[in-house]
Parts: structure tokens; C-alpha cells; sequence
């Protein structure tokens, strides 16, 4: 009978940001106005690191990878939200719930691990310069690369596996535009308090780790800035501020989702909306406004582009 309870919930019924008509109708043209512009400027962004030979060292490896990861999670919620704005019902089978939850997981720590990494080949670079090229070379970048890939994977299939263990036998009506741990676990007909508990150790504690780690390091960083010259110092600190503007846009929301009991809060669909829509495809564009290198090459790149 556990068994046969465990499969009657074959689809859920997302609720949606709001049930206000002209709020959705708001919503929906800034989010499509915001999507159909930044995510385009995503795709620049991995075209001009690919394409100039000039862009080769491990700072931009990391960020067209940066840019990759954030336009592959804005797909995984933008799209469907997009749609169910112009649907009477938002519906998602079971199967595309936890498939939606697995990559949102998935990429979502692949991004915060690769912000670790990222961190680390600042602190390389600015605080033991003569050893750079040495420590971040490109088999060692590759590596560091599907290591966090892998840690993702690992991340997210733990997740799933919990849910997958859990009995859902109505209600099915999801308290949000997507789906995602807390709002799932909510309606197990069972008790999920342990699972809950599993939960928050695996994303919530990770997040929170990760987040302290890397304004640790940054701090050091910073720190040991100081002694460098006026030039280096201006960069290094450009650098290192992107850097930690990306963090706290990343890890805010994520911390704030996942670090606490699962109980619904007025400002979770808020929070959520930023965290897997705008800041994703914001990361890029902000570390790329920062940086004349790149910017300099999109501006050749779309110049031999206009033309031709």
C-alpha cells in the first residue's frame, strides 16, 4: 500500500508567482525584456573568449565557462515561467519536476564551486605570482573543471535520490513558479523532518561553507594587495570586487532558500525569482563590464562582424 501511495501523485500544479492577472502580464514582459537581452549578451560573451586567441589565460577559461553555466540554468526555469504566464493551468508531470529540480541543483553548485575556483586562481595569481603558470595550467584548469562538474552531479543526484525515496499522495499543489527542494518535500505524506534535516546539511551547510571560504579568501587577497603597485593594486582590486559582487549575488539568495527550516516566507518567490532568472545571467555581464580586455575584444569581434 506504501508502494501505491508513493506513485498516485503524477504531476503537480505550480502556483505561480502571483494570482493577480495584471501583476503576471507585468512580470512577464520585464522578465521577457530582461531575458532576450542579457542572455544574448551570455552568448557574446562565450563567443569572444572562444574566438581571440588574446583571451587564453585561466581568468577567462573560467568566466566563458561562467557564462555557459548561467545561460544553460536560466533555461531550466525562464522558459517554462515565460509559458505559464500565458497558461490557465501550470502543470508539471512528476518526472519533470525532479528532472527540472536535478539540473537546477546540478548547475546551480557547479556554478558554486566554480566560483571557488575561480577564487583560487585570484589568489594564485595575485598572491604567488611567480608560481601562476605553473600551479593553473591548462590540464590543471581542465581538471579543476571536471571536478566541479563532477561536484554538482554529486550534489544534485543526493538531492534527488532523498525525494525519490519519499511518498507524494496529494496534495500536489506547488507554492511556487518552479520546482525546488522546500516546496517539494512540503507535500510528502509522510514525515521529513530527517530528510529535511539531510537536506539543508547538503545544500544549506555547503552553501553556507563555501560562501565563508570565499570572503575568507577574498580578505586575504585584499590584504596582501596592499604591498603591490599603484597599476596592480587598481586591478587587482577590480578584479577581486567583481569577484565578490558575484558572490554576494550568488550566495544571498541561496543561503537564504537553503540554510533555514523549510516554512514559507513572504519574500521565497521573490528571492527565487532572482536567484534563478536575473542574477544568473547577470553574473557575466557584470564581470565582463569590469574587465577591458574583454570588452575590447567584443568591440573588435562585432566590429569585423558589422563589416563584413
Amino acid at each position: 500500500m506504501e508502494r501505491e501511495n508513493s506513485t498516485v501523485v503524477t504531476e503537480f500544479i505550480l502556483l505561480g508567482l502571483t494570482q493577480s492577472q495584471q501583476a503576471q502580464l507585468l512580470i512577464f514582459v520585464l522578465v521577457l525584456v530582461f531575458y532576450l537581452t542579457i542572455l544574448p549578451g551570455n552568448l557574446l560573451i562565450i563567443l569572444t573568449i572562444r574566438s581571440d586567441p588574446g583571451l587564453t589565460a585561466p581568468l577567462y577559461f573560467f568566466l566563458g565557462n561562467l557564462a555557459f553555466l548561467d545561460a544553460s540554468y536560466s533555461f531550466i526555469v525562464a522558459p517554462r515561467m515565460l509559458m505559464d504566464f500565458l497558461s490557465e493551468k501550470k502543470i508539471i508531470s512528476y518526472r519533470g519536476c525532479i528532472t527540472q529540480l536535478f539540473f537546477l541543483h546540478f548547475l546551480g553548485a557547479g556554478e558554486m564551486f566554480l566560483l571557488v575556483v575561480m577564487a583560487f586562481d585570484r589568489y594564485m595569481a595575485i598572491c604567488h605570482p611567480l608560481h601562476y603558470t605553473t600551479v593553473m595550467n591548462p590540464r590543471i584548469c581542465y581538471a579543476l573543471l571536471l571536478a566541479l562538474w563532477l561536484g554538482g552531479f554529486t550534489h544534485s543526484i543526493v538531492q534527488v535520490a532523498l525525494i525519490l525515496h519519499l511518498p507524494f499522495c496529494g496534495p500536489n499543489q506547488l507554492d511556487n513558479f518552479f520546482c525546488d527542494v522546500p516546496q517539494v518535500i512540503k507535500l510528502a505524506c509522510t514525515d521529513t523532518f530527517v530528510v529535511e534535516l539531510l537536506m539543508v546539511s547538503n545544500s544549506g551547510l555547503l552553501t553556507l561553507l563555501c560562501f565563508l571560504g570565499l570572503l575568507a579568501s577574498y580578505a586575504v587577497i585584499l590584504y596582501r594587495v596592499k604591498g603591490h603597485t599603484s597599476e596592480g593594486k587598481h586591478k587587482a582590486l577590480s578584479t577581486c570586487t567583481t569577484h565578490i559582487i558575484i558572490v554576494f549575488l550568488m550566495f544571498g539568495p541561496a543561503i537564504f532558500i537553503y540554510t533555514r527550516p523549510f516554512r514559507a516566507f513572504p519574500a521565497d518567490k521573490v528571492v527565487s525569482l532572482f536567484h534563478t532568472v536575473i542574477f544568473p545571467l547577470m553574473n557575466p555581464v557584470i564581470y565582463t563590464l569590469r574587465n577591458q580586455e574583454v570588452k575590447a575584444s567584443m568591440r573588435r569581434l562585432l566590429s569585423r562582424h558589422m563589416v563584413c
